[in-house]
């Protein structure tokens, strides 16, 4: 039987059988701690759906008894709401990294691009393009969330692959971050913005935002909409992130288009982390069956017209999970880990990157009184340039990406778009061309988005 690309129950073909039976077995192990613990309306899911008592499953968690309960107070009131920025949140939930270096973990895999970039396969370079952007789940599991970047923050990379990475903090509220990514063999860009629902126990998170990907030998260009993702058991229980439905990345030069379903957590963790799907042509015919676990790998195999795994072909692996340490604080990868130092950092690193933040820093040093007091000050800081700005009738204006007309519509909610204006080149350019460029210790700049600087004066 031959698959419809648009039709989510049968985008993983002869996989949609476990995708039908995870349906009807319903997710999770579930059970309301209201009655249980007294907190009306909230549900605890456990994600291995065993039979532990979900009492003390509920008692799980990096909370303290006091500091959940206190929490719970401040939180209940927002259910149903979008909390993106409509609160201050407690460190304890934070790692040490914020939004802007979390957008240039996906590069951590580039080398599929290149490879992407060399294929002559349109199909097998779908395979490579889809594979890379599987790739970045892995880091997404983390449970800890990012700090939001103050306005006008950056962050910088280089010394990865031949990429050099550029994000930036282009607008407070909405929250939106814009990216821009690119080396001998492609060039990446993404405006990013989420919606949430705080549901008590778990938020739903929406991915409004563009992703576009071109490759340079041919100019093929590529787009990405995302599956939702939901953080479960926020609260009470083992916090854990899922993301069931369709990664759809369209070929936008052929119209080819690889739909690819992540199964939901079923009972006993059945179907968890499993990714399947296809590559079909313009013509929605499906060319190459891929199936991995978004934690794991992935692999592709030839298929016929009607799905079914070509004779004398065999399954091959095209990504794997790099190795990762053992006992990591905040479960960090080695390129995570790379992400935070200085290692990866070009000569004369802006005073607004991200690794200079003294919150990030603190909290990388386990110091969470510090990291709490240095965030507060930070955000306050955010409010008095603001104020400032205001009274003087400016505007705010990105430095590095510009924003557009253009008005991008997603299945959740539409969003302006900002391009990259290509003037970081420039200033890279002439940084890494000079001989006279100042050896300066990188630890002891201090760190500064601001545009106005004379907050003293709001």
């Amino acid at each position: 039987m031959a698959s419809n690309p648009e039709d989510p129950k049968q985008s993983g073909g002869f996989f949609a059988s476990m995708a039908s039976t995870l349906t009807n077995l319903g997710s999770a192990m579930t059970k309301s701690v209201n009655g249980i613990m007294g907190y009306e309306g909230l549900e605890v899911i456990n994600p291995d759906g065993s039979h532990e008592d979900l009492e003390d499953e509920a008692r799980k968690g990096r909370w303290k008894q006091e500091d959940r309960d206190s929490y719970w107070k401040i939180m209940q009131k927002y259910i149903g709401s979008d909390v993106t920025s409509l609160v201050t949140l407690p460190v304890l939930i934070f790692e040490p990294m914020t939004m802007l270096q979390k957008m240039a973990e996906l590069m951590e895999y580039s080398h599929l691009l290149d490879l992407a970039d060399e294929c002559e396969d349109p199909y097998m370079r779908s395979v490579y393009v889809a594979s890379f952007f599987i790739s970045v789940y892995f880091a997404y599991q983390r449970t800890w969330k990012p700090f939001n970047p103050i306005l006008g923050e950056t962050y910088e990379m280089v010394n990865h692959g031949g990429v050099t990475f550029l994000s930036e903090q282009v607008s407070h509220h909405p929250p939106m971050s814009a990216a821009h990514a690119e080396n001998e063999h492609f060039i990446y860009d993404i405006t990013s913005k989420v919606k949430t629902k705080f549901l008590g126990n778990s938020v739903d998170i929406y991915p409004v935002g563009r992703t576009h990907l071109t490759l340079k030998r041919d100019g093929v260009e590529f787009e990405l909409a995302p599956p939702p993702t939901k953080v479960n058991n926020l609260i009470f229980g083992r916090t854990w992130i899922d993301s069931p439905g369709d990664m759809v990345l369209t070929n936008l030069t052929t119209g080819d288009k690889v739909v690819l379903y992540f199964q939901p957590c079923g009972w006993f963790g059945s179907g968890r982390y499993e990714v399947d799907g296809y590559v079909y042509s313009s013509a929605e015919e499906p060319k190459i069956l891929m199936t991995g676990k978004w934690n794991e790998s992935m692999s592709y195999q030839p298929c016929d017209a009607e799905g079914e795994p070509l004779p004398g072909t065999e399954l091959k692996e095209v990504w794997r999970v790099a190795d990762v340490p053992q006992n990591d604080s905040f479960q960090y990868t080695h390129f995570a880990h790379k992400i935070n130092s200085f290692d990866s950092a070009p000569k004369k690193l802006l005073a607004s990157d991200s690794r200079l933040r003294p919150d990030r820093y603190a909290l990388e040093q386990g110091d969470l009184s510090k990291a709490g007091f240095e965030k507060s000050s930070l955000e306050e800081r955010q409010r008095a340039e603001k104020k400032n700005r205001l009274e003087k009738g400016h505007e705010f204006t990105p430095r590095w990406f510009d924003k557009t007309d253009e008005v991008f519509k997603t299945t959740w909610d539409n969003m302006e778009v900002y391009r990259y204006n290509g003037k970081y080149t420039e200033h890279r350019a002439a940084i890494d061309n000079s001989d006279s460029v100042e050896a300066i210790d990188i630890k002891s700049i201090e760190f500064n988005p601001w545009q106005y600087e004379d907050l003293a004066a709001a």
